[in-house]
C-alpha cells in the first residue's frame, strides 16, 4: 500500500505479538519500524548496554520521522515516544497464549528457523515467562494504563494483535495519515 503516514506505538508483554505486528505493519504501509530493544542494546557478538543518553538519542532520531511503529515493551522511559504517536496499542492477550509463543519463538531461534535478536538460554526462558511477564501483569501493565492516561484518546487496548491490523485500517481509511 504504501503512503501512510502515521506514528504507532506498540507496547504489551514477552511474547504478545508486538515484533510480528510491527513487521506486518511496516511492511503493510512502507513504515519504519523500530525496537525498544534495540534502542537499549549495542548489537553484536557481545551484546552491551547502551548509555540512557545514547538510549533516549535514538529514540528521539525515531521519533522525529514523520512515520514510525515502535514497538517494545518499555515504559520507564520513552514518554516521547506514547506523546508523539497518533495511535497508541496495549496488548494484552491471553496469558496462555502468550506465554506458549515465548517457548515457540524459543524453540524456532534456536533451531535457527527465525531470527533472533540476542542469545536465547533456558535461564532466559525462564525469566520471560516467570519473572518479566508475571511482572508485566502485575505491576508493568497498570503502570503503563496510569502513565499513558493523558494519551487515552489516542491508546487502545487490544487482547489480540490482528484487531491492531483493523484500527490502523479504519485509520487510513478515514484520510487520517
Amino acid at each position: 500500500m504504501g503512503g501512510l503516514h502515521i506514528r504507532i506505538r506498540i507496547i504489551g508483554g514477552c511474547g504478545s505479538g508486538k515484533s510480528f505486528i510491527a513487521r506486518e505493519l511496516s511492511e503493510r504501509y512502507g513504515i519504519p519500524y523500530y525496537e525498544t530493544d534495540n534502542f537499549v542494546w549495542e548489537r553484536g557478538p557481545e551484546d552491551s548496554r547502551r548509555s540512557p543518553e545514547a538510549r533516549d538519542a535514538r529514540l528521539l532520531e525515531a521519533v522525529a520521522g514523520k512515520e514510525w511503529i515502535i514497538e517494545g515493551v518499555h515504559y520507564k522511559w520513552g514518554i516521547e515516544s506514547f506523546r508523539q504517536a497518533d495511535l497508541i496499542f496495549v496488548i494484552t492477550p491471553n496469558k496462555y497464549v502468550r506465554d506458549l509463543r515465548v517457548v515457540q519463538r524459543f524453540m524456532k531461534t534456536n533451531l535457527g528457523l527465525e531470527r533472533r535478536n540476542y542469545r536465547q538460554s533456558l535461564k532466559n526462558l525462564y525469566v520471560m515467562l516467570f519473572e518479566w511477564n508475571r511482572d508485566f501483569d502485575r505491576e508493568g501493565l497498570p503502570k503503563i494504563l496510569e502513565l499513558t492516561e493523558e494519551f487515552a484518546a489516542k491508546r487502545i487496548v487490544v487482547t489480540n494483535n490482528r484487531d491492531i491490523l483493523k484500527y490502523v485500517g479504519e485509520y487510513a481509511n478515514q484520510g487520517r495519515g
